[in-house]
């Protein structure tokens, strides 16, 4: 509740210095201490309700579908046949619910580590958490390290939907977990993950991709906009076991019926190849 004063949040953090995302709030509905995390729930003025979890927006009703679709459909569509697909975190339940668009998949496992934002999720973003009710779907509540090291060679795809490098997310980034999400993959399988922004953390994305192409034969980095992430940017590391795929280019392509029928409003054909066009500095930078 410290970010919030005059009727407005701002989210003020060190991962971002000298700037700040500022939404007015017209109600405050939820404000819980989990386990884990400070839990917040607000009605803004115009994105709808915003999930903030330790300070940092997470979600808003308005904008999160762009994230949601991006992770989960640059993956997916760049894997001839995903039939079993592990998300780590996505408590909020945008990612479940975009998998759940793709008829090939037989099962979905969330590992997610604090229920409480399950819960809340449940109640206050119903149009994100509505993936819940699939009988594909089963929530492991507990931590994704463990679940990985008792379950190798067990998945097509990998999505870890996870908040930034700050505290108890910050090992999401290291060597150590991309080496058992690796593992933890079939062959051929494929692995996104939430990849920060070109504008405040390229040298981490660096760091990233680096320690990547040692342990993957295929590695990139795409992006899509948002307006409520940090800088109106957000980025997804993509790596693949399979040598021949090509992540500019989906191997599995959706009609304009299919788009219609589920719902698209950010994700398409021409978006995905785009996603991979980086900004000459990034480009530069990874290349090095």
């Amino acid at each position: 509740m410290d970010h919030i004063r005059n009727g407005w949040f701002s989210e003020i953090k060190p991962l971002w210095p000298g700037q700040c995302m500022s939404l007015e709030v017209e109600e405050v509905l939820l404000h819980e201490k989990s386990k884990y995390q400070d839990v917040l729930v607000f009605k803004s003025k115009t994105y709808g309700n915003v999930l903030v979890l330790d300070g940092v927006i997470q979600c808003t009703e308005r904008d999160e579908f762009s994230y949601q679709e991006m992770i989960v459909h640059l993956p997916l569509n760049s894997h001839p046949n995903p039939k079993k697909v592990l998300v780590i975190g996505g408590g909020d339940g945008g990612v479940i619910r975009e998998i759940l668009k793709h008829d090939c998949v037989e099962s979905i496992t969330q590992c997610e580590i604090d229920e409480k934002v399950i819960e809340v999720s449940k109640v206050y973003f119903p149009n994100m958490s509505c993936g819940y009710n699939s009988p594909k779907v089963y929530t492991y509540v507990g931590d994704g390290f463990e679940f990985m090291k008792k379950n190798k060679n067990t998945f097509d795809v990998i999505i870890t939907d996870s908040s930034d490098p700050d505290g108890p997310a910050e090992v999401l980034f290291q060597e150590d977990y991309y080496i058992l999400m690796k593992d933890a993959l079939r062959e051929g399988g494929i692995v996104c993950t939430q990849g920060e922004c070109i504008w405040l953390h390229l040298d981490l994305i660096k760091k990233m991709h680096m320690f990547c192409r040692s342990l993957f034969p295929v590695v990139d980095y795409g992006y899509c906009t948002i307006p409520t992430y940090p800088s109106g940017q957000i980025g997804f590391m993509m790596c693949s076991k399979n040598s021949e795929t090509n992540f500019q280019n989906p191997v599995r392509k959706w009609s304009e019926e299919e788009k219609l029928k589920n719902n698209l409003k950010y994700y398409n054909e021409a978006v995905h190849n785009a996603a991979f066009v980086l900004p000459e500095f990034a480009k530069k930078k990874l290349k090095e």
